[in-house]
């Protein structure tokens, strides 16, 4: 398998979004994989970020937000389908890259060394790749992953598509999409006009309440219950909730960065609601490692008035 994208690991530079110095270099694996993906090629992946205005309280989470399929192809015409996994997964994998057709696949951290001292070799996790080049033969794959892009081969290969399984094990079917790029991409007067559309578009999905208010409500009490967890929960909890948040609504200032100096309005409000999450993840660790959660009431406030403000610039700058 030849790679779909003419990239190798050992040059590849992550994209401005994943910069090191940023309040949140990752966010979470899909939206982190598109940004590097849509970089690979030459575009510029803020004008997708509109959709990070919908993200909502879950009751136990913040979204886990993903850049709708649907705004891929309006805005650059790259079309994403489920790949029907019936067969062995490399050999879908190797069909669709014939195609020219990079697939995004769930895989099992433990064996990503890119992961080293998070889950690689430590602990399982789902997480989800792009596949730029697969050799059965050297059992080498470059993929996708989080803010970067990385090679893997021998026994990691083997065990993540699982090729010494014993042979009464069950079938590895990891949820697999396929991505159909178009053989040319709008110049930037095209993708400005499609990040404003589907900008206005997703300020109207907003959530009908303040999300922050009420995170902002359970906070205390959650934080009481990840105290009574073990040490390691901590992190979990704070990925799905603080880290989601922050990094969310950092890619919203960079949004309305793109767009230009009409929005600096609502990105400032983005920004601010990214550093109170920032500050709030130090005060929590300190709060569950006291045992003292009444402080953590009040500590949301400021993110979610600057959630209310951003909706009504956001609203007058988009119009």
């Amino acid at each position: 398998m030849q790679p779909i994208l003419t990239i190798t690991p050992s040059a590849y530079r992550p994209h401005a979004l994943h910069n090191g110095e940023r309040m949140w270099p990752e966010t979470n694996c899909y939206t982190d994989l598109w940004i590097e993906l849509l970089a690979a090629q030459g575009l510029p992946p803020e004008p997708m970020l509109g959709f990070t205005l919908t993200q909502d309280f879950e009751g136990d989470q913040m979204t886990f937000f993903k850049v709708p399929l649907e705004d891929l192809e309006s805005l650059f015409g790259i079309k994403v389908t489920e790949l029907a996994i019936y067969d062995r997964l490399e050999a879908h994998v190797a069909e669709q890259a014939a195609r020219g057709r990079v697939c995004l696949v769930e895989m099992d951290s433990y064996y990503m060394p890119d992961t080293q001292g998070v889950a690689y070799r430590i602990e399982h996790g789902k997480t989800t790749v792009a596949i730029n080049r697969l050799d059965l033969e050297s059992r080498e794959l470059d993929y996708f992953h989080n803010g970067g892009f990385f090679h893997l081969s021998g026994d990691d290969f083997d065990n993540l598509f699982q090729l010494n399984a014993a042979e009464d094990a069950l079938p590895f079917l990891p949820y697999t999409e396929f991505a159909k790029f178009p053989a040319t991409y709008p110049d930037e007067a095209r993708l400005r006009a499609g990040a404003l559309s589907l900008g206005r578009r997703h300020l109207n999905r907003r959530p009908a309440a303040n999300p922050l208010r009420a995170f902002s409500a359970a906070f205390a009490s959650e934080a009481a219950r990840v105290a009574d967890k073990p040490f390691g929960f901590f992190h979990k909890y704070a990925f799905n909730t603080l880290r989601q948040a922050g990094a969310n609504f950092e890619l919203c200032g960079s949004y309305f960065d793109w767009l230009g100096e009409d929005f600096t309005e609502p990105a400032g409000h983005a920004l601010k609601i990214s550093e109170g999450m920032k500050s709030a993840q130090f005060q929590l660790a300190r709060a569950v490692t006291r045992r003292k959660f009444d402080a953590l009431g009040s500590v949301l406030e400021p993110a979610a008035d600057a959630w209310d403000q951003l909706m009504e610039s956001a609203g007058k700058a988009l119009a």
